[in-house]
């Protein structure tokens, strides 16, 4: 029988979302540090899929998270890893 109510309870979509959960409740949230120097926090992006224009196809977006000032490099997707580093 216990065999049979577990699988009822784990079939029944209102079963799952009322049960408990058995984990920990998540902690407090903490704040992201404020950040003091600009370009020492960078986020990095491709676009992609670009028409062709100067056997360019790619551009690559480097992103300061303090200033939000962005620097958009053109290139070709076939760049390698190496090459991506010196552009950066």
């Amino acid at each position: 029988m216990t065999r049979d109510v577990g699988k009822y309870v784990e079939g029944c979509d209102l079963c799952q979302r009322m049960k408990n959960r058995m984990e920990e409740p998540a902690g407090k949230l903490k704040l992201s540090e404020v950040l003091q120097k600009m370009w020492t926090h960078l986020t990095v992006d491709f676009i992609t899929k670009l028409p062709v224009v100067v056997r360019k196809d790619m551009i690559l977006v480097v992103c300061d998270r303090l200033s939000k000032m962005s620097y958009f490099v053109a290139t070709t997707e076939g760049t390698l890893a190496e090459g991506l580093a010196r552009l950066l």
